[in-house]
């Protein structure tokens, strides 16, 4: 019987930090393809939204970003209005092996923070 790779072994292990973290994890197919979901950041304007969010893990993953974009809608700058995708640096341009899926999610509450205070302006 041979060892799962090093890239299933990290799939699982990102996985297993986001059930940890209290994230609703729904397996999709496989382990490369899953959604999350997430509640608004309190005392916003999104305090109580519920969001889900598609993510898929490539086969070279965690050499490779994952690809993650909303299932239902958001309206935000770094979101696209039609298919979900989210676009941001850490999982677009500046990823690198070191970042796992929980940085991911924790961008996309990161940001949903940081626009809620722009939209306090």
């Amino acid at each position: 019987m041979s060892s799962p790779s090093a890239g299933k072994r990290r799939m699982d292990t990102d996985i297993i930090k986001l059930i940890e973290k209290k994230y609703e994890v729904t397996m999709l197919a496989g382990l490369n393809e899953f959604c999350v979901k997430f509640y608004g950041p309190k005392q916003t304007p999104y305090e109580g939204g519920v969001w889900k969010v598609r993510v898929l893990l490539p086969d070279h993953y965690p050499f490779k970003s994952p690809s993650i974009g909303f299932i239902n809608k958001v309206f935000h700058p770094n979101i696209d209005e039609v298919s979900g995708t989210v676009c941001l640096d850490v999982i677009n341009q500046a990823w690198t092996a070191l970042y796992d899926d929980t940085s991911s999610e924790s961008s996309l509450t990161d940001f949903s923070e940081d626009e809620a205070q722009d939209m306090e302006l």
